[in-house]
């Protein structure tokens, strides 16, 4: 396993659709993840630190997780089959059980960005995936990494709407 941590939000310039980019610590490996405009939305808010005046799906969830005595250890990108990223959220109930949740990717980040736990991503899914190393490709790097820089989390405001 591979920690990784979120490097930036974005959106794919070709179609538009919002990705996730997550990195490891030394900067060298970088995987994206399209992902669904309100998780990137919940995803986004959570960095800011905006607070909806009621609690959001993500939100919900994890509440009800440490309501019944549960914690969330950590979630793991453990798959990738036919470009579809596949997920699971570890969460430790109330009698210390580790308990795997099967998750999408976007929702398992969302809860990881709530709860201050961490991301990993299975070794088997960073070789699959369209994964860039720096070292390698540096001046594409560096073109995704402005394009990640540049986006603010307003950029996805048009996208979500308050119920």
């Amino acid at each position: 396993m591979i920690e990784m941590v979120i490097g930036g939000l974005g959106f794919d310039p070709r179609n538009m659709s919002p990705i996730v980019l997550l990195r490891d610590a030394e900067e060298i490996n970088f995987l994206p993840i399209w992902i669904g405009v309100f998780e990137a939305a919940a995803i986004a808010m959570e960095l800011q630190g905006a607070k909806p005046p009621r609690p959001m799906t993500h939100d919900l969830l994890k509440s009800s997780i440490e309501t019944l005595g549960g914690s969330i250890s950590r979630v793991v990108v453990n798959d990738v089959k036919d470009g579809t990223f596949f997920s699971f959220v570890e969460i430790k109930n109330a009698e210390g059980k580790t308990i795997n949740l099967d998750a999408r990717p976007s929702d398992a980040i969302a809860l990881a960005v709530r709860s201050n736990v961490p991301i990993f991503v299975a070794e088997v899914v960073m070789m699959q995936s369209r994964l860039v190393n720096s070292e390698k490709d540096a001046e594409e790097t560096k073109k995704f990494k402005d394009f990640i820089n540049n986006l603010k989390p307003e950029d996805f405001t048009k996208y979500y709407k308050q119920d």
